[in-house]
């Protein structure tokens, strides 16, 4: 396949300042690929553009976004900012990810944090962004998950596990919704497909939470960037353990808790929606 495979498509990476996502953004480049480099402030997202163009990136085909995902006001901004610069969007790549902290931590908008930041931010971006993702006519969303997922449950009763918290439990959890909700992001007739991926432990900020030796990034980038090629064949709402297909946690099949998850994402994005 062509080293320029993606030159006439533009991605969106978030979380692209370090780690999986920088690397993505790295190998999306040199596939030729226009990329939005996303990062948590304008400071991070520069200074991961200079990386990339040191790395042998065209500075032509890198674009810096800045959005604090602790605040989903500033994801909305985010996202109208993608709309009117790229009225097509060829496919989002939603990394962003933060650990769990050692206690519950709420965000300004009432969100357990690695809730918000895992998975509430990747749904209101693909509702937000899905005018330009559907008028790419072949989009993809691949979510960045985890095989913690399947260790995970959905707390339906107090989602921000305020009552009783372990940053293990919280963190799996938004690795489960956020493995949930794949199939949503992309509705019939959208002309969208999404799947999520869990890259293996690589030796990023959250290898901590694996306790074990991880992969260098770039390896688990490749499982990612794979999923964006069009060579690829892909199902909507499939899920990888790298590059081979593999069963998700069996709630994710599960049409009640999917429905449920649907409506209590869209209750706690609230008004950013």
């Amino acid at each position: 396949m062509s080293d320029a495979v993606l030159s006439a498509r533009t991605a969106l990476v978030t979380g692209a300042s370090s780690g999986i996502g920088w690397e993505t953004a790295r190998l999306l480049a040199g596939r030729g690929a226009t990329v939005l480099v996303h990062a948590r402030t304008t400071a991070e997202a520069e200074a991961a553009v200079e990386r990339l163009v040191a790395a042998g990136a065209r500075r032509d085909q890198l674009v810096e976004l800045a959005a604090d995902f602790t605040k989903l006001s500033e994801v909305a901004v985010l996202a109208g900012t993608v709309v009117e610069h790229y009225p097509s969007l060829d496919l989002l790549v939603n990394n962003a990810a933060a650990t769990a902290p050692e206690r519950c931590t709420l965000t300004d908008d009432g969100n357990e944090v690695s809730l918000q930041v895992n998975f509430l931010a990747a749904h209101l971006l693909s509702k937000l962004l899905r005018a330009p993702l559907s008028a790419a006519g072949d989009a993809r969303i691949v979510n960045v998950s985890s095989s913690l997922h399947r260790t995970a449950s959905m707390n339906w009763s107090d989602p921000h596990r305020v009552k009783k918290y372990s940053r293990v439990a919280a963190y799996a959890q938004s690795q489960l919704a956020l493995t949930m909700a794949t199939a949503d992001m992309a509705p019939a007739g959208s002309g969208v497909t999404a799947v999520s991926v869990n890259p293996g432990p690589c030796d990023t900020a959250l290898l901590p939470l694996y306790g074990r030796v991880g992969a260098p990034a770039a390896e688990g980038a490749a499982a990612v960037v794979r999923l964006c090629l069009p060579g690829t064949v892909v199902a909507n709402g499939a899920y990888f353990d790298g590059e081979v297909i593999a069963p998700p946690a069996p709630v994710t099949r599960e049409e009640r808790s999917l429905k449920r998850l649907a409506k209590l994402a869209d209750q706690l994005v609230g008004r950013a929606a």
